[in-house]
């Protein structure tokens, strides 16, 4: 049996058009955005105006400002799902570390803005596909739209894509339904060839291939078929492992108590309270912002040094590794996310 079609439809046409807005924020990355526009422009010219492509902006009509110091790009309205088939959303250009410009910190940006807002009502719209080209998916992923969703993004960004709840995959192009998301930048090329042949037909998406001279690269990954079997044999284990979270009583954790703890993020700072406490031999761990409490997980302590994830919610949402060193009523370290830049953290004894 033939697989069902999210978004598509078989009358595709002039009259019955393929609607595909490109969303643009400033910072966005020239390839992400323009291969896949050259490829649905393409798809229209070969299919009798079949397909149209629009730059769209969440801020309506006016000029954004590309990545790396690039052009500047017109628009000319803004995203609309009452019209929209395809919403497709692009990575950032620029550089890599604690830049307010750096790739991270416009993703980490821009998924604390509106194209989330877009997103989430487009994920609730069963006649519309959300597509990704390279960091596009850790917007989302920041926003908590991909818990539990298969995804990809740049070979960078994996880890990071992980800490934010989705399944990460490693293929060019994984089609989840009503989300298809692309690897590294040229991906946008093979992302927007694959929705042409899922929504318009493969004839469409070869012609424009042999248009670009361009063949796409590897297979598109899909929740379809037989599961492969897992070539890696397991790894043995020889003799107990013991667990390192066991404080030993010859050099007790100087971490146990409340800690007021202050971090620096790259969208401001945020003010949590930790509450670390020895049980059995083992400690464990909370954190409480707000009215929000979280159980600190595969916390390791060594001597005066801790280790530990914590799943959060605000500023965005992700799973962060903390790494900390104590210093008798002192408590510094870091927070990271993938490819985020680290945040810095500081705090002092409550109790």
């Amino acid at each position: 049996m033939l697989p069902q079609v999210i978004g598509g439809s078989d009358e595709r046409g002039p009259n019955n058009p393929l609607i595909v807005q490109i969303m643009l924020f400033d910072g966005f990355d020239l390839l992400d955005a323009l291969g896949p526009y050259e490829v649905f422009q393409s798809g229209g010219l070969m299919s009798e105006d079949s397909v149209k492509v629009e730059l769209v902006s969440t801020k309506g009509a006016r000029m954004v400002s590309s990545g790396l110091k690039g052009p500047a790009i017109e628009v000319h309205s803004a995203p609309n799902l009452d019209k929209a088939d395809v919403i497709l959303i692009p990575g950032a250009a620029g550089p890599l570390g604690d830049d307010p410009e750096s790739v991270p910190a416009v993703l980490a940006r821009e998924a604390d803005g509106d194209i989330p807002n877009i997103a989430r009502e487009a994920f609730g719209r069963p006649d519309v596909t959300i597509a990704t080209v390279c960091g596009g998916s850790l917007i989302l992923g920041m926003a908590g739209l991909l818990d539990g969703r298969r995804a990809v993004t740049h070979h960078m960004g994996m880890d990071m894509l992980a800490t934010v709840g989705a399944n990460p995959v490693k293929a060019r192009v994984v089609d989840d339904g009503n989300l298809v998301t692309g690897g590294g930048v040229t991906s946008g090329i093979d992302v927007a060839l694959y929705l042409l042949e899922r929504e318009i037909g493969p004839r469409i998406a070869h012609a424009v291939e042999a248009l670009f001279d361009y063949e796409r690269r590897g297979t598109v990954w899909r929740l379809q078929g037989l599961v492969p079997v897992p070539l890696d044999p397991p790894v043995p284990t020889e003799g107990h492992q013991p667990d390192r979270n066991i404080a030993s009583a010859k050099s007790p954790c100087s971490v146990v108590g409340k800690w007021s703890v202050s971090i620096a993020t790259p969208i401001g700072k945020q003010s949590v309270i930790y509450d670390f406490s020895l049980q059995d031999g083992v400690i464990t761990g909370t954190a409480t912002q707000g009215s929000e409490i979280s159980l600190l997980e595969e916390l390791d302590v060594t001597g005066d040094r801790l280790i530990w994830i914590q799943r959060i919610t605000k500023p965005l949402k992700l799973h962060l590794r903390f790494e900390v060193t104590v210093n008798q009523d002192t408590l510094r370290g870091t927070a990271k996310a993938g490819l985020l830049p680290a945040s810095r953290l500081e705090g002092y004894r409550l109790t």
